[in-house]
């Protein structure tokens, strides 16, 4: 009999969820995440993620949970799995959505593994699709848009969708923060977004590094007047992009060593 550990592990503040525990999480619309992949039993960003998740859940709930004892259920959740895994933290209110009982009470942790992944090796096309995130700061669940989004650029022979604002400004794509490179300096889309913990990563270090950096507003007209695009999220530093709506865009491969160089200076944490 195989006694191999599954990478596949779910714990509710620290021990073992059970079915009457997880039942009503399926239902739980009013939580917030952070997504990571973990190598050699490290993770990268570490406070980057502790960090947004006390904000979200000030913003949620009115308290966080010390960053400490959150650490803790990733350790111990981590303990009972493989040294390379993806994980994910939710934190939401056991009191459900669509009532006052959630406001001001302390929320509960929900970590759970599973295989590790690098994302789609690219490049990608990127159907243009003109929508805006709610509480766009904020990494939360319950956003049938992204998905919904997602497959309407597959029936439209896209791999994947970008998002245009309200204002025509190009901001994020589904699971994904979006930047662009003029052969000099990176180019983050000024507007309403998540920022992202491997965006901040890649920012930090290439600051390091005396990368030149910017902010601007990005349309789709602008796009040609670029020398590269990527996208990135946990699963990836950066991704190539080669076409966004109609527009086709250059595969600037220098452009994505440099992101894929900048994650790599990041140092790793143990948990």
């Amino acid at each position: 009999m195989s006694t191999e550990i599954s990478t596949y592990q779910a714990q509710l503040n620290g021990h073992p969820v059970n079915l009457s525990e997880l039942t009503p999480l399926a239902f739980a619309g009013f939580a917030h995440f952070t997504a990571m992949q973990i190598r050699n039993g490290k993770i990268k960003g570490l406070d980057l993620h502790l960090r947004r998740l006390h904000r979200a859940s000030v913003e949620f709930f009115g308290m966080a949970l010390p960053d400490e004892l959150v650490q803790s259920y990733i350790k111990k959740t981590i303990g009972e799995g493989h040294e390379d895994l993806s994980l994910t933290v939710t934190i939401f209110s056991r009191h459900g959505e669509f009532t006052a009982d959630s406001m001001n009470v302390e929320p509960a942790v929900l970590v759970r593994t599973g295989a590790p992944f690098n994302g789609p090796n690219g490049p990608l096309r990127l159907a243009a699709i003109n929508h805006e995130r709610p509480l766009p700061t904020i990494k939360h669940v319950g956003e049938v848009g992204k998905t919904y989004f997602l497959h309407q650029a597959i029936r439209k022979g896209f791999d994947d969708a970008a998002f245009v604002d309200n204002l025509g400004h190009l901001s994020e794509a589904t699971i994904w923060n979006l930047v662009f490179w003029d052969g000099e300096t990176v180019i983050w889309p000024k507007a309403k977004i998540l920022n992202g913990t491997m965006m901040s990563i890649v920012q930090r270090q290439l600051e390091h590094l005396n990368i030149p950096q910017r902010h601007e507003t990005i349309t789709l007209k602008r796009l040609s007047e670029l020398s590269g695009a990527a996208v990135m999220n946990s699963w990836s530093p950066g991704i190539s992009i080669t076409t966004i709506g109609t527009v086709t865009i250059a595969e600037a491969k220098p452009f994505i060593r440099l992101l894929h160089q900048a994650f790599e200076a990041e140092p790793a944490s143990t948990i």
